[in-house]
This record gives structure tokens, sequence and C-alpha cells, in this order.
């Protein structure tokens, strides 16, 4: 194989479209690169459940051409399965038949997961290059026999290379097998369980008199460090009850005057007082 060109738009792009799917693989699918051909990949696809191809592995081949991502892929089935003709690039949407549909944002993981929606369809839907219509009988016992099925150039069977979920090691097993050690603080009681009931209450009514006894020890030093709230006469600005106006002249107010009728009674008895004194001197 020559040397890659890594400053190349399509090889940067494979190499970490592939580092990507290592990296997160896929209960449905897998794919990888060929060694010696980075713009061949081989992968293995799970029939969609709920339909006669459930249960099936199904092996493709995907081309990727020089101007990638670019330019579309073009898929090839190599397992028999009653939907595509074998070693024919298929006509779906995001394949070489349909250049103008493809978007350079999608990748060999978008056209897994097309692939295996295209499976289950029907009649005019089903229609393109490299379709067939086998009965439904017939594509459960294809898909039965692609478990076994073995690809001449990866020389392993599909259930190896996609085995099923049950028999990867789950990680529910693999948590149960390791121990558990538990911290430090949460070992330290070494006795049996009735004492340890039965010291319980002890140790409560221990533990309450002790906060108890921490709180009204405290409780003086919090009132004596507490600051008194401030009164509304010490903050409350002085009250003016007069203020002087400018230019008003002030007056002294007088006491109150006897009432009239009290006047013109004295008044009366001042003039007979003064006519019987100028009668005595006459």
């Amino acid at each position: 194989m020559p040397p890659l060109n890594k400053n190349n738009s399509a090889v940067k792009r494979i190499m970490q479209e592939a580092k990507e799917l290592a990296n997160d693989p896929s209960a449905d699918y897998t794919a990888a690169p060929l060694e010696d051909d980075i713009f061949e990949w081989h992968c293995t696809l799970r029939g969609p459940p709920g339909t006669e191809f459930e249960g099936g592995l199904y092996h493709l081949r995907v081309l990727l051409p020089a101007e990638y991502p670019f330019r579309p892929p073009s898929i090839m089935l190599l397992t028999p399965n009653g939907r595509f003709e074998l070693n024919t690039k298929i006509c779906i949407s995001f394949t070489n038949y349909h250049e103008e549909l493809w978007q350079p944002a999608w990748g060999v993981r978008t056209a897994l997961i097309g692939l295996q929606g295209f499976f289950p369809l029907r009649g005019q839907a089903a229609a393109g290059v490299g379709s067939i219509e086998a009965s439904p009988a017939e594509r459960r016992r294809l898909a039965a026999l692609s478990k076994d099925w073995v690809c001449p150039q990866c020389k392993q069977p599909n259930h190896e290379i996609l085995p099923e979920a049950s028999e990867t090691p789950s990680s529910s097993s693999t948590s149960a097998e390791t121990p558990v050690t538990l911290p430090e603080a949460e070992t330290t009681s070494i006795m049996p369980p009735a004492q340890q009931i039965d010291a319980e209450p002890e140790q409560r009514s221990s533990d309450e008199e002790q906060l108890v006894g921490s709180s009204v020890d405290r409780a003086p030093e919090h009132l004596e460090r507490a600051p008194s709230p401030p009164t509304l006469a010490s903050t409350a600005p002085p009250i003016e009850t007069s203020m002087p106006v400018p230019g008003a002249s002030t007056t002294v107010s007088s006491p109150p005057r006897p009432p009239l009728l009290l006047d013109a009674a004295i008044g009366c008895l001042v003039i007979l007082a003064l006519a019987m004194l100028c009668r005595r001197v006459l």
C-alpha cells in the first residue's frame, strides 16, 4: 500500500470516521476500512427488528470515492439476504446513483443506518437498481443462515464480527464480581448487631445531652455578641416644632380679656362712686 497523503481532505475525513466508529461502537453495525485500502470499508449490519430480516447479519462493502465526502459512497451487499442483489452497487438515496441528494456532513455511519431502514421496504418504494423481491419465508431462512456466513476477505463469520449483546460481558456481572470496599469511617463498629441495637438509645441520649449542654453554654456568648437593634429614638432625626418664616413679624399673644358685661358693670360702679363724691363736695 503506498503511503497516504495525510494532508488530503478525503484521507483526513476517512481516518476521522474510522476513529469515531472504533471509539463509539454500535450493537447494530460495525465498520472499518481495509488495512491496504482505506477507501474500501467492510461492514456488518444487523437486520431491522420486527421484520423478516430480524436476527440476520449482513456483510457489505462500502466504496468511497477520491472526492469523499463531497461525493457519495457505493454500497454492495455480500451476504445473501433476499432484498438486494449480491456484489452489485445498489441504488438508494445516499449512494452514487443519487449524488444530488448527498450531503458532505453524512458519512459511513449515516449510510449504514439508512441502509437498515431500506431493508423492510416493499413495492414501488423498494424498486431500484440492485433490488430484489423475495418471499418473507425465504428472507427469514436467509437471515438464519447469514450468521454463519464468512467473508472471503475478512475470513471471519458474521456472528464473530458482530456478536449478540448477550454474548458480550455485561457491566452488571463484572460489577457484581468486583469486591466493594467501604470507607474506614463506615466500618469502625465491631459490636454484634444485638449490642448495637441496645447501645443506640444510650448513645442517642448522651448525644442529645451533649448537644443541649453545648447549646446552653453557647447561648450567653451568642447573646452577648449579638448587636442590639437600633431604636427609633436613636436613629430618628430631631423633629422641629416650629420653623421661622423669613419676613414674618413675630407677635406675642396677650392673656385672654374678661367678658364685655363685666367691663360694663365695673364702669357703672366707677361712675356712681364718682357722682357720690362730687355731691358731697358740693
